[in-house]
């Protein structure tokens, strides 16, 4: 008599159903890891090129075209945007998407409130600035455009103030740690990329996984001049908290600026300005600033 198998086999289909959506799983998950390994750089850099168009041309904007080259020979490209007899030279580092032309009216205001000179620059890859971003292209970058600065302006490179945004910050933060800086003035800035990628991705180890690192909270404190740093409170892509927490491990004369219900992408409220100038003016004059409300 035959022996009847339909129990044993009744009972070993879910296994075998839950060994292959385990494998299933496990397998998309490495493709997934390999994924962002392999294309990490298009989760962090969003460059927009050259196209001539009107935000090339800003209105009411005077500016000298600089071209200068980084250390590997990447060839670069800047705005220099004069007053005359400036109080102070700014190097402006933007965040991680568009291009120079896009923070064209930060300039005007910069120049009036400030009494400054200012440069941008765009990063390799961004604006019409040659080859492909990446962590120590883009601090070669800052590096050049702030030798170029120098010269132009007849000034040491350590008298510059150097300013960034979002990811702008981290460039500086580096420069600043290593080679000194007059100022430092971060805005909405984070503690890591690592930090970053975690708060967005929780369910990939990417502490380890990311080659590119703007490791901010672990240099700041090799930088011991005075610092300005704003965060917007509201801010839904890089956290208040790690703006408050890179600021608390800075060591130097520091400020720090809440942007009252500000999100990542909103523009400064006139009252910064303000509270930048008097910190700049007590920092490194030692005078109370004239403030301008135009």
């Amino acid at each position: 008599m035959a022996k009847d198998n339909t129990v044993t086999a009744d009972r070993r289909q879910p296994r075998g159903l839950l060994f292959r959506l385990a494998r299933g799983t496990a397998l998309a998950y490495i493709i997934v890891l390999v994924a962002v390994m392999l294309f990490e750089e298009r989760f962090i850099y969003f460059p927009h090129g050259y196209d001539g168009g009107s935000d090339w041309r800003p209105a009411g904007l005077e500016f000298e075209d600089a071209h200068f080259t980084a250390a590997d020979g990447t060839q670069l490209h800047g705005w220099y945007c004069a007053v005359e007899d400036p109080r102070e030279i700014i190097l402006f580092a933007h965040g991680n998407a568009g291009n120079l032309a896009h923070r064209a009216p930060i300039v005007p205001i910069l120049q009036r409130s400030l009494g400054a000179t200012v440069m941008l620059f765009d990063y390799r890859g961004y604006g019409r600035s040659e080859g492909k971003p990446s962590e120590d292209g883009l601090l070669q970058d800052a590096r050049a455009a702030r030798a170029w600065l120098a010269e132009k302006a007849g000034i040491a490179e350590q008298d510059i103030i150097l300013m960034g945004r979002s990811l702008g910050g981290a460039v500086m933060v580096d420069l600043a740690a290593n080679d000194g800086a007059r100022a430092l003035i971060l805005e909405s800035t984070f503690t890591s990329l690592p930090d970053m990628g975690a708060r967005q991705f929780p369910f990939l180890p990417v502490r380890w996984l990311m080659r590119h690192r703007f490791d901010s909270l672990d240099k700041i404190g090799n930088y011991d001049g005075p610092l300005f740093q704003s965060h917007g409170d509201n801010d839904q892509l890089i956290p208040f908290e790690f703006g408050r927490r890179l600021h608390n491990a800075a060591t130097g004369t520091k400020q720090f600026y809440t942007c009252l219900d500000g999100g990542h992408n909103d523009l400064q409220p006139r009252d910064y300005y303000h509270e930048l100038n008097e910190f700049l003016a007590l920092q490194l004059d030692g005078r109370h600033a004239t403030v301008s409300d135009d």
